[in-house]
Formats: structure tokens, C-alpha cells, sequence
């Protein structure tokens, strides 16, 4: 029989009704014939109820036991859709990720998964069980302790098991029904993506669009493991197609699938932006090191890089961008490293932002970025900074001309259509 993973989310369970709805989803793959291995996120809220907890109980706190209680919040969920899948007649058990055994490394609360072994899941699915399994958690390879993957790692658990056991496919169900051209709340006329390269689903997901984990679709890319994104809100009893007979989501799959390839797929956007500005660095090797090294060693995460040399040819200002959570760190690591890069001062802008136009199609077509800063020019908007690559063009902006930035270049690539 062929195997397909379903992960649920928060939302999708946020409480005993919907998992309940999410049992009879289940069981309608497990009717159409399937091997069956559920994911299940904590029910909505519970993680940042136990994270309160873990800073209550203890502000410096242990990682190591951070992890076991966190962890606790999947685990009630996975139970919980085990019993009621059982009580319609659809033999389940729960499986918690050292159980199966997920191994992952030691670093506790963003662990990264190292190997799964399949064989138990293989077994139960022998017997006909679905198997549900707490998804975010894994156990270290080498100390036996429980680990987390960090915000957003049951996508991961999900992609990492449809590899583990050749699933079929990896259906993530979610609070939205696919990958849209952008934000509809942004661009009401944002439409849904019947197919996404996993190259673009990467780029969106790093640049802003929060539909999957970054870490999920670099696994899926990986292992070629084709992910469906859908809502978990469709009734169970559903058609499985819509009018034009495609299924009602987003597939997330090789480029090769994708028949038609538009030049553009979508525009992500990220307001979690922060500018800093070196003024007047000696232009001389090694200073680009001096600079981004100790921000690396502080694990700031550096993103779009711009550098002026001045006219007198000595002295050079280096603009760059990195996370709003990150910007104060930064600043400081920036001063305690004055003396040995050799600047005249840090200037920051915080009210900045990112737009990002992506498409595969961008590879073989050319004019996109012409277009794209056409239309920002058309509407007044300034462009602070650019980055691109094969399949994306990025710009920096003021915060407050994002939404217009949005509309400008979902209408410029003429995306509603």
C-alpha cells in the first residue's frame, strides 16, 4: 500500500473538536487506502503556556529540561488523535519522536535531525495502525534526552518522515488552503498556486511568507518528497478536486511537474527588517571580515550587503540588514569591534522592510528586475538596497510603502490573472 504523512498544525487542533475534524480526515485517506502517519502540532497556545512556564519556574533555565516539558504539549495531542481515530473504528497509536526513534543532535531547542528509523512505523502500518506521531521533537543521538526542533519543526518531523518511510506524499494541513501569489490580506486579488517549484517555495519561505518552516521545504527539496500545503478547515467529506479539477491546495514538487512556468510565481514580504549603516571603514582587504565575522560568531544572521567607496578612494560605508530581534545585539557587537575595524560610526534604521519578487521563470526571461524597479519608480517608492539571484530580486524599502510595494508589482506581473 502506497504511504502518505498528514501534518496538522496548532490551529487544526486547537481544541477537541477540531481534533476530532482532523480523525476524520484521517480516516478518509486510511478508506482511499492508505498507510497512514499523522503529525501533530501542541494544541493552539500550549507551547508559549509551557515556554511561561519553563521562565517562571527558572529565568536561566536548562535547555536539556526546557525540552522535556515543551515537548509535553505534542504529546497530549498525539494521544488524544490516537483515541478518538480508535473510537471510529480506525486502529491507531501514538508515537513520540523518541519512540520511533527520531535522533537528532544536541542542541537543545533548535535540534536538527540526524536519521530516522523507519522500521517501528513500518511495523504498526503491517498491523493497519495509523501511526500519530508528536511532531517538534526528536531524542539526541548520543545523551538519550529529549530534543525540540525549534518554532515551526513539525513541518520538519513531517518532511523527515514521508523521506524516512518513501511516502507518497507529505500533505500539510494548515489555517490556509495553498500558497497564494502573495498575501491576500494584502492583494485581495492574491490568487492560490496549484504547483510551486521547491526552489521558490525555499526563497518565499526565507523571505517572508510564513505558509512552511525554511527547514521543512530545504528537506523536501532534499529528498524530492512532494508536499501538499491545504486547509485544514474543508469538511473531511469534501470533493478532493475542484472545478478544474485540481486538488484543493498548493503541491510543492521537482520544477520538472510544473508544465507552464510563469517568469514571476509571487511576491513575499518581511517587516522584520532592520538597516545598519558602517560609516567610513578603511577600504582595505579583510575589513568585510572584520566586520561580518563577529556578528556571525554571535550567530546574527546578515542579509542584504551594500558597499560605497567613497571618492577619495580610502574609505568605504558598508549598509547591510538583519533581523529585527537582532538589531540591538548587533549594534553592541559592533561597538566592542570598533577599535579593531577602524569606523567613524554605526547608524541604524529600524523602520525599514523587504519585498521580493521570485519566480524559476526569472532564469530564462529577460527585463523582470527593469520591471520591477519601474513600478516602484512609478509610485515614488525609494529603493535603499538590492539583492538578487536566479530566481530573485529583493529590495530594501521604507516600512510604510510596503503594502503599496505589494499591490505595485502583484498588478506589474499581472499576478491576478
Amino acid at each position: 500500500m502506497s504511504r502518505l504523512v498528514m501534518k496538522f498544525g496548532g490551529t487544526s487542533v486547537a481544541n477537541i473538536e477540531r481534533i476530532r475534524n482532523v480523525a476524520r480526515h484521517v480516516k478518509r485517506e486510511v478508506d482511499a487506502g492508505y498507510n497512514v502517519a499523522v503529525v501533530v502540532s501542541a494544541m493552539s497556545g500550549k507551547t508559549n503556556e509551557l515556554v511561561g512556564w519553563c521562565k517562571d519556574a527558572a529565568p536561566l533555565y536548562d535547555t536539556r529540561e526546557y525540552d522535556t516539558v515543551v515537548a509535553s504539549g505534542e504529546q497530549v495531542t498525539s494521544g488524544l488523535l490516537a483515541l478518538m481515530l480508535t473510537n471510529m473504528g480506525v486502529p491507531a497509536r501514538s508515537w513520540q519522536g523518541w519512540q520511533i526513534p527520531i535522533r537528532t543532535d544536541g542542541a537543545h531547542g533548535a535540534a536538527r535531525i540526524k536519521d530516522i528509523d523507519g522500521t517501528n512505523l513500518a511495523d504498526g502500518f503491517a498491523k493497519g495502525e495509523v501511526a500519530v506521531i508528536s511532531g517538534f521533537q526528536g531524542i539526541h543521538q548520543d545523551s538519550g534526552r529529549i530534543t525540540t526542533l525549534g518554532r515551526g519543526g513539525s513541518d520538519t518531523s513531517a518532511v523527515a518522515v514521508a523521506a524516512a518511510i518513501g511516502a507518497e506524499r507529505c500533505d500539510i494541513y494548515t489555517d490556509v488552503d495553498g500558497v497564494y501569489t502573495t498575501d491576500p490580506r494584502v492583494v485581495p486579488e492574491a490568487r492560490r498556486l496549484p504547483k510551486v517549484a521547491f526552489e521558490e517555495m525555499l526563497e518565499m519561505a526565507s523571505l517572508g511568507a510564513k505558509v512552511l518552516q525554511v527547514r521543512s521545504v530545504e528537506l523536501a527539496m532534499v529528498h524530492q518528497v512532494r508536499t501538499f500545503v491545504r486547509s485544514s478547515f474543508e469538511a473531511p467529506d469534501a470533493p478532493q478536486t475542484d472545478a478544474n479539477g485540481n486538488p484543493p491546495g498548493t503541491l510543492i514538487c521537482d520544477e520538472d511537474e510544473i508544465v507552464e512556468q510563469q517568469t514571476v510565481t509571487g511576491i513575499a514580504f518581511s517587516r522584520d527588517e532592520t538597516q545598519i549603516t558602517i560609516r567610513r571603514v578603511a577600504d582595505k582587504p579583510g575589513v568585510a571580515a572584520s566586520v561580518f565575522g563577529p556578528l556571525t560568531d554571535a550567530s546574527i544572521n546578515v542579509d542584504m550587503i551594500v558597499q560605497n567607496i567613497s571618492e577619495d578612494g580610502r574609505h568605504t560605508d558598508i549598509t547591510f540588514t538583519v533581523p529585527s530581534a537582532d538589531y540591538e545585539r548587533a549594534i553592541d557587537v559592533l561597538a566592542k569591534v570598533k577599535e579593531k575595524i577602524g569606523y567613524a560610526r554605526v547608524e541604524g534604521e529600524i523602520d525599514v522592510a523587504k519585498v521580493s519578487v521570485i519566480g524559476i521563470g526569472m532564469r530564462s526571461h529577460a527585463g523582470v528586475a527593469a520591471q520591477c524597479f519601474r513600478s516602484l519608480a512609478e509610485h515614488g517608492i525609494n529603493i535603499r538596497a538590492i539583492t538578487t539571484s536566479e530566481i530573485k530580486i529583493s529590495v530594501l524599502i521604507d516600512a510604510g510603502r510596503v503594502d503599496e510595494a505589494v499591490r505595485a508589482l502583484h498588478d506589474a506581473y499581472g499576478l491576478a490573472h
